[in-house]
């Protein structure tokens, strides 16, 4: 019987419509035997060669097929185990409260251009993050790292308690699982289970927008955060030529084979020296603080 759940299983695995014609199948056959001409409007012929060469189906001395163990089909295909996974009935819908948050970040993106914009919202945070320069001294590569433990902080509990892992892990493994079946049926030359299992995938993609969804609703809300700490280190050592307003404390920073560089010296082309090494400080702190609060940002 377990080598008959087994097989059930794999052929159940390698096309998702087995399971129905394994039951027709067991109902056509009854206690006797069944010939294809009883089953071809429900099965392909794909189908049933699969059922004879796995042995589900056996020869009846020319008469036809008898089901090979039909208690150990029947137990087969009534294990909850035994269907692939479906997408799943959740959808990541956003909130308004997400929906705000994105049109807010997106506006503002627009201090990076406006000075209109930056200088207002820089000003605001200035109270907090300018005694950082001013009163305790900080070098600014410091100030810098103390930024990215704070925004590596709040990007990883958001993306702990706004990302639904179990919903992600789903679609996934839906996804692996059609893969997997895919490059079963192609490698037996099984062009029919191919066709189906290319239907079906079409169909995962289209309903994989959620995992899509799912992963970006943090990120809305790391932005709204971000940005602002971006444009305040925009508007405080200058940017694009800019006069920035701590720029005169500010001092420069050595950086290996090159020397001593200014903050807003292109380090890999536009790209100046105060972005690469605020992303470093970002993915060390983050690193380290998934692993000391055992926060998992990924499905498994």
């Amino acid at each position: 019987m377990a080598r008959t759940a087994s097989k059930v299983q794999d052929l159940v695995s390698e096309d998702a419509e087995m399971e129905a014609a394994l039951e027709h199948v067991l109902e056509t056959a009854g206690e006797g035997s069944v010939a294809w001409g009883d089953v071809s409007e429900e099965l392909t012929s794909g189908q049933w060669g699969r059922l004879i060469e796995t042995g589900v189906l056996v020869d009846s001395d020319g008469e036809g097929f008898d089901v090979n163990d039909p208690e150990g089909v029947r137990s087969a295909l009534s294990d909850d185990d035994l269907e692939l996974p479906d997408a799943p009935e959740e959808d990541s819908s956003w909130t308004k409260w997400d929906k705000m948050a994105a049109v807010v970040s997106i506006a503002l993106f627009a201090g990076y251009t406006f000075q209109e914009v930056r200088a207002p919202l820089a000003s605001v945070l200035d109270v907090a993050f300018g005694p950082l320069l001013t009163v305790v001294g900080l070098p600014f590569y410091a100030v810098v790292m103390v930024l990215a433990l704070f925004t590596g902080l709040y990007s990883t509990l958001l993306q702990a308690n706004l990302m639904d892992m179990e919903v992600m892990g789903a679609y996934q493994e839906r996804m692996q699982e059609i893969q997997e079946r895919r490059k079963e049926a192609k490698e037996r030359g099984d062009d029919e289970a191919l066709d189906r299992i290319q239907e079906e995938q079409m169909e995962a993609m289209a309903d994989n927008l959620g995992m899509f969804k799912e992963q970006f609703r943090p990120m809305v809300w790391i932005m709204v955060l971000t940005i602002p700490v971006f444009l305040w280190m925009y508007w405080a050592i200058g940017f694009r030529s800019g006069t920035g307003v701590y720029q005169d404390i500010v001092e420069p920073i050595v950086i290996p084979f090159k020397g001593e560089r200014e903050w807003t010296y292109g380090f890999v082309g536009p790209i100046q020296v105060w972005i690469v090494w605020y992303f470093l400080c970002s993915m060390a702190f983050t690193q380290v603080i998934r692993k000391s609060l055992n926060i998992q940002t990924t499905p498994t």
